[in-house]
């Protein structure tokens, strides 16, 4: 990871800032923004405590703290066997620290019940004053020229996934059977990890926005629908490609065309300054002026980087204004049960004057011509 001893030091900083005694991080994803391990930990504890005034430590199952400290971790690791008390370790090496911490910041939007009552068990007098989750998504707002570069690199291999997905249509091949060529052809790439399971929708199964892939064959006449990305380096790519697979229905073929006016628009119309709601609006009213608007049915766009969905929201309500090094994704669909879906989308960076998208795969109607 490149970018790591600056987001700890902005929290450390909040932290003293706030008077809180320990940060206690939960969340996988943040601990790898932070200290640049990754891991899952499925069941396992998997966390980071950050003091204002001490080094802080990572806590981990005891067969990944060798992982942790090759990761480039520069602090203690500390580590538990599955019989072992977790939170008793944890109680112990945060005494060491601080004998009674009584203000605590906690990730509200994480932590689950147990384990906050875990920490209640070890210190008796804590309370949770704090919530990290809200200075973690504002500390993650504004992307660094690193990021970029990195998430820069993620959308290249999207558009990699999208050109293998394109090149695995046939007739009566099922969607999960795209799906895994795309999935295939990443890995021999090299490309291990998917932001999300991929996504491919043909004909009425697109009109469900938030589908999975089935047995569903694939048949001529239909648009067919692609959501995917990947991780690189622990950022992520999401992007989504709508296709056609001979020749659709008159009907499918307008829904494609508002919806990528739609996506254009919204698109060439980002600049700083702007606020979300604006930019939502911007996107939307040209799927409701060709009479689409309550086949759109979710935000204009979400937040992307270490996860695939985070802050800020593009939609109605949010007037936070667009900043330089904000990534959001752009993403308009058209749903209507039993006809069509469509959606398209990039995922961008605002820069001083517009955005550039993190991926390239042109959005202009590709049609594929049937084929066995």
């Amino acid at each position: 990871m490149v970018i790591v001893n600056q987001p700890l030091q902005a929290l450390q900083n909040w932290i003293a800032d706030e008077n809180i005694d320990v940060a206690y991080i939960s969340n996988p994803t943040n601990i790898l923004y932070f200290s640049g391990f990754e891991s899952d930990p499925e069941e396992r504890v998997l966390a980071l405590f950050v003091f204002p005034d001490q080094d802080p430590f990572l806590f981990t199952p005891q067969l990944e703290v060798e992982a942790a400290k090759e990761a480039g971790w520069p602090y203690d690791v500390y580590g538990y066997l599955d019989h072992e008390d977790a939170f008793a370790i944890i109680g112990n090496e945060i005494r060491k620290r601080n004998p009674d911490p009584t203000q605590w910041a906690i990730e509200k939007d994480d932590l689950p019940v147990q384990r906050y009552e875990a920490v209640l068990t070890q210190f008796p007098n804590a309370s949770f004053p704090a919530d990290a989750s809200r200075f973690i998504e504002q500390l993650k707002l504004i992307k660094t020229p690193d990021e970029i570069a990195i998430m820069e690199a993620a959308g290249r291999q999207a558009d990699y996934a999208f050109k293998i997905g394109f090149e695995a249509v046939r007739t009566g091949r099922t969607e999960q059977e795209v799906v895994a060529e795309i999935e295939y052809g990443l890995m021999k790439k090299g490309v291990m990890h998917t932001s999300f399971p991929t996504i491919v929708q043909a004909g009425v199964d697109a009109a469900d926005p938030h589908g999975a892939p089935t047995q569903a064959k694939i048949e001529p006449n239909e648009l067919i629908l692609f959501d995917l990305g990947t991780v690189n380096r622990g950022y992520m790519s999401d992007a989504t490609r709508t296709i056609a697979y001979g020749t659709p229905s008159d009907k499918a073929l307008d829904i494609y065309k508002v919806c990528l006016e739609a996506q254009l628009t919204a698109q060439d119309a980002i600049k700083p300054g702007l606020t979300a709601a604006e930019l939502d609006q911007i996107g939307r009213s040209v799927i409701e002026k060709a009479g689409y608007g309550e086949y759109f049915i979710h935000r204009l766009g979400h937040g992307i980087g270490t996860s695939t969905h985070e802050f800020p929201s593009i939609m109605e309500g949010n007037n936070m204004e667009l900043q330089p090094g904000m990534c959001f994704s752009i993403e308009p669909g058209i749903y209507i049960p039993g006809v069509a879906g469509v959606r398209i989308e990039d995922c961008v960076h605002v820069t001083e004057n517009g955005s550039e998208p993190f991926t390239h795969t042109s959005k202009e109607l590709l049609t594929i011509e049937p084929r066995n």
